[in-house]
């Protein structure tokens, strides 16, 4: 079932925004240039390397008041409520097979000291982590992530990775890639590496609505977009999306609005169309 309607919050990046158009000079035909995505793995590290005790420890108790707040909250009741449904954890039980665990992988997160959504949206995380003993270790990227922020994020039991895959992992292993509200190239660039049935049986993404994304193209008739995510839209035929429910308040709204799970499955009679 489809999210409600996305507002995306504005701690990141509009996972909508157009790109630039360039023309050509005059008397050639009008082509449309896309630009080329970065496909390299690139070595990391925070720009800032000053390690600050008193910022650390302030960060750290922000994210257990903002944890505390997730886990007595009606948000959290009925995710989890939504996540121990049949329907959804027998989708759960398949993803994860044979494996002990489902590994976790954070992309996108915003800066955590900066904002409160993505404080809360790590602190879900963890909660799911927690909660749930099929939950493996939790790796975390974002480029914009500080020296402070990395030392509390190893603090919380998460490891940040000291590469940036440019959302390009693929899935040797179960797993459930969090990402909610990232930009769009960053799911294609996802689905990309992963794409295949047997790929993306071993994926559950949540994130931004996909469903979404196919209507904001419908309306818009955006060729570079059309290019731009042609993962997320060629996807479909596999895809089965569960909508979350974000209206009991709004913080939780600002910070997971628009968002669903996404599970991959190429039985009865799905298929994957070719790229």
């Amino acid at each position: 079932m489809a999210a409600s309607a996305k507002v995306i919050a504005p701690e990141k990046s509009n996972p909508t925004e157009e790109w630039t158009v360039v023309l050509p000079r005059r008397g050639r035909k009008n082509k449309l240039v896309i630009p080329k995505r970065e496909k390299e793995v690139q070595l990391w590290k925070p720009l800032d390397l000053e390690m600050d005790p008193e910022r650390e420890s302030k960060l750290l108790q922000k994210m257990h008041t903002c944890i505390e707040k997730l886990e007595n909250s009606e948000f959290c009741n009925s995710l989890f409520a939504q996540m121990q449904d049949p329907e959804m954890s027998d989708k759960f039980l398949k993803l994860s097979g044979t494996a002990k665990k489902l590994e976790m992988v954070i992309y996108g997160i915003g800066s955590i000291e900066s904002f409160e959504s993505p404080r809360l949206q790590l602190g879900l995380a963890i909660l799911i982590k927690r909660k749930l003993d099929w939950i493996g270790e939790i790796q975390v990227f974002d480029p914009i992530i500080s020296t402070t922020e990395s030392k509390v994020l190893t603090s919380l039991g998460c490891s940040v990775l000291s590469v940036n895959e440019q959302g390009r992992r693929k899935a040797i292993e179960p797993t459930l890639f969090f990402m909610p509200h990232c930009e769009a190239e960053l799911y294609d660039n996802l689905l990309e590496a992963n794409w295949g049935a047997d790929n993306l049986n071993r994926v559950v993404i949540f994130g931004n609505s996909f469903g979404q994304y196919e209507q904001i193209v419908s309306l818009s008739q955006s060729l570079i977009r059309k290019h731009s995510w042609r993962h997320i839209l060629a996807v479909k035929g596999i895809t089965e999306e569960f909508g979350i429910d974000t209206s009991f308040s709004d913080e939780f709204f600002r910070a997971f609005n628009g968002s669903s799970w996404h599970f991959f499955s190429s039985g009865n009679g799905a298929h994957l169309e070719k790229i």
